[in-house]
């Protein structure tokens, strides 16, 4: 699995964005949450990807000063109530886990999680145990993730063991009391 096709499974994730409108109030420009009805100064997103509805269509670009943003080498300035939404950013120590993922664990992970009704930006808690073994020879512990996907919560535990085989094992838990458990074991490449 390439870097490319791991980010198009990125990008079929559900509630990736935090979706709203934006206003200038005294020279600044806020963010109105719709989800959360949270406001937010625009300059806490400052060269984030954002994309802005306009012209019946989602244009993509990046948070500059004053309420512009940069697509290609085009400039778009903002418009009072004009609907935007944000990427969110996945927490540090998840985002470090899926990166050191082989591409059979994560791609079992991920069509797992979202097969159960959960995204990889619905990510509330996690822990990760791998970044304080990076340095030892045999890796083993677990990591804990919670998710909530606005209904339901899910709890993973991922128990892994990387010594000559890399095996991961990951044991996903509803609230509602559905388990799944899936195991992974790869041979590491010399």
């Amino acid at each position: 699995m390439s870097r490319q096709q791991r980010e198009k499974l990125f990008n079929r994730q559900t509630r990736a964005f935090s979706e709203g409108t934006v206003e200038s109030i005294n020279h600044q420009w806020v963010f109105f949450d719709e989800e959360t009805d949270e406001a937010s100064s625009l300059e806490e997103y400052l060269h984030q990807n954002v994309e802005i509805f306009r012209g019946n269509r989602w244009r993509k670009g990046c948070v500059e000063e004053n309420g512009a943003v940069k697509h290609n080498n085009q400039i778009f300035h903002l418009q009072d109530s004009e609907q935007i939404r944000i990427r969110k950013r996945l927490i540090y120590s998840f985002e470090r886990l899926l990166d050191e993922l082989n591409d059979d664990s994560f791609f079992q992970f991920v069509t797992t999680l979202n097969s159960l009704d959960f995204s990889v930006y619905d990510c509330l808690y996690s822990y990760n145990q791998l970044t304080f073994l990076r340095e030892a020879k045999t890796q083993s512990g677990v990591n804990f993730f919670i998710f909530d996907n606005g209904t339901v919560l899910c709890s993973v535990q991922h128990h892994f063991y990387y010594s000559e085989n890399e095996h991961d094992r990951f044991e996903f838990t509803l609230n509602t009391g559905k388990r799944i458990v899936i195991e992974k074991i790869n041979s590491q490449q010399p």
